[in-house]
């Protein structure tokens, strides 16, 4: 699958979006990716994580991990998703007065090697504190994947990471927005609210 296959995927699902939005990083951009609506379609998701499963098999080889993990929220679905493309249980860490940790009954037998799982990665933030708590329950964090980097390859999550696409995409702090983007109304669309 192409880059250009993986944004038509997007396309076609009203999951790329233009406009002035606030990242979960609380990171400005004038794009989104919102992968909840690529993954709402199943057979879209058997499409990009079959895809995405075949780059992780040929970068680590089969049977390279044990367990995939993803944070929630946004990870979730993609997490599940490529647990059941590499044949491997899935679970995943939700926040806990603000820090990743495992609940309901979940646990990362000691070292396990662990597939960290993204839909989406901007500055790896919340690939890296996934991963510490992974770390910290007793597993091996090894690799992490995400459906959509981003950063063009520049985020460090702190182990490999292998991305179906890779893109480019402007941010801006929120004192540096260009006055294009500043004149915008502000959307925060993701998981940890919906306006600015």
């Amino acid at each position: 699958m192409t880059d250009d296959d993986v944004l038509a995927e997007f396309r076609a699902a009203d999951a790329l979006l233009d406009g002035h939005f606030v990242l979960s990083s609380g990171k400005h951009s004038p794009a989104y990716l919102q992968c909840a609506r690529v993954l709402m379609d199943p057979a879209r998701a058997d499409r990009l994580c079959a895809a995405l499963a075949d780059r992780l098999r040929a970068a680590h080889g089969e049977g390279a991990f044990d367990l995939c993990i993803s944070p929630a929220m946004g990870g979730v679905v993609v997490g599940y998703e490529m647990g059941r493309q590499l044949g491997l249980p899935s679970i995943f860490a939700e926040r806990v007065e603000g820090a990743f940790a495992f609940r309901r009954g979940f646990e990362v037998p000691a070292g396990a090697r662990c597939l960290m799982v993204e839909d989406v990665v901007t500055t790896g933030l919340s690939s890296r504190e996934c991963i510490e708590a992974i770390r910290g329950a007793g597993g091996d964090a090894v690799a992490a994947t995400c459906l959509v980097d981003r950063s063009g390859g520049a985020a460090d999550v702190g182990v490999p990471l292998t991305a179906l696409v890779s893109l480019t995409v402007p941010v801006y702090d929120a004192a540096e927005i260009p006055a294009e983007l500043a004149a915008l109304p502000a959307v925060k669309p993701g998981s940890r609210g919906l306006r600015a």
